[in-house]
């Protein structure tokens, strides 16, 4: 649709007019090598949609957008450390091209960055976007924290992987549409449903990400496959097939997790067999379409211009419907 074409180049326009180049270049470089890499920029197009969706003055949203947008990314320069993952986006990660020092520093730079551009909008709107900023930056870190947790955890179930990836992924969306619906005026009710929208989405879409990892490839995914896998974390797909393998199985997949010498390659191809023999890919997918279903109702209870949803409903669409 049109106007998500003209959120998008109005948003890469942005972007692209930030002055990064500064002194120390070793601290600014890596942020213009990721800023410049493009992505999907999903979180800022969902809080430009969420303030036209309510016949908000963009301009009030536009600079909280670039500061999600950058927080996103500060996430992902400090996650690809943690996780020691080498591709993001089919590039070499930052940590990965320079070092680790400089990762984390100019992943902090980049989140300081963050909130400056956060205050970027109408005075009245500065305090409530810096609270849902602020209360959603903190629930990533938890989310994060988890996931790691959950490397070394003997058992995690189901439930608590999904309240991990709610907190690392989904709320960042939620987050994402709420200030949207902020910068625009919308009444309470319609702001916390959107948010509830923008929550359930997050999940098929992290399920998607699974999912991906296994089922995808390079081009398509920006990462390497088998990733999660490589690095034992235990992901939905991991965990649903414990749950529903036979004690062969589940013998096998946690020796797989287990073993430090086998072979990466080796070591996915084991683990992805196994996964197709408890169909675990449909499984995956049963799920996400519950959470984009749920997501559907969230959003039909916003009370807003049914033709600006209907744009909103096409750009989740898009996204979900992501190649596998």
């Amino acid at each position: 649709m049109e106007k998500i074409a003209e959120y998008q180049a109005l948003i890469t326009k942005l972007i692209d007019l930030q002055d990064y180049k500064k002194e120390p270049p070793e601290l600014y470089d890596p942020i213009i090598y990721v800023m410049s890499q493009g992505g999907k920029r999903l979180r800022p197009m969902f809080t430009l949609l969420a303030c036209d969706m309510f016949g908000g003055d963009i301009t009030h949203a536009l600079y909280p957008a670039l500061a999600i947008e950058m927080f996103h990314s500060f996430t992902l320069i400090h996650d690809d450390i943690m996780d020691k993952a080498p591709i993001r986006r089919g590039e070499e990660t930052v940590y990965k091209k320079w070092n680790s020092d400089i990762a984390i520093l100019s992943g902090d730079t980049l989140f300081a960055m963050a909130y400056q551009n956060a205050t970027q909008t109408d005075n009245r709107l500065i305090k409530p976007i810096l609270e849902v900023f602020s209360k959603t930056a903190i629930e990533v870190c938890e989310g994060q924290q988890y996931d790691m947790n959950f490397e070394t955890a003997r058992k995690v179930s189901l439930e608590e992987y999904i309240e991990m990836i709610r907190l690392k992924t989904a709320v960042l969306i939620g987050a994402s549409v709420k200030i949207g619906a902020i910068a625009a005026g919308a009444d309470y009710t319609s702001i916390r449903n959107l948010y509830d929208f923008g929550v359930s989405f997050g999940l098929a879409f992290q399920l998607m990400d699974d999912l991906l990892d296994v089922y995808g490839n390079l081009e398509q995914f920006g990462k390497i496959r088998g990733g999660d896998i490589a690095s034992n974390k235990k992901t939905y797909l991991y965990l649903k097939a414990l749950e529903l393998g036979d004690k062969e199985q589940k013998k096998q997949l946690k020796k797989l997790y287990s073993n430090k010498r086998l072979q990466a390659d080796e070591k996915i191809n084991q683990v992805v067999e196994i996964y197709n023999q408890l169909n675990i890919r449909n499984e995956v997918v049963s799920l996400m379409e519950q959470y984009y279903k749920e997501s559907l109702r969230s959003l039909d209870a916003v009370v807003a211009d049914e033709r600006k949803k209907e744009v909103m409903r096409v750009f989740t669409w898009q996204l979900y419907n992501r190649n596998y």
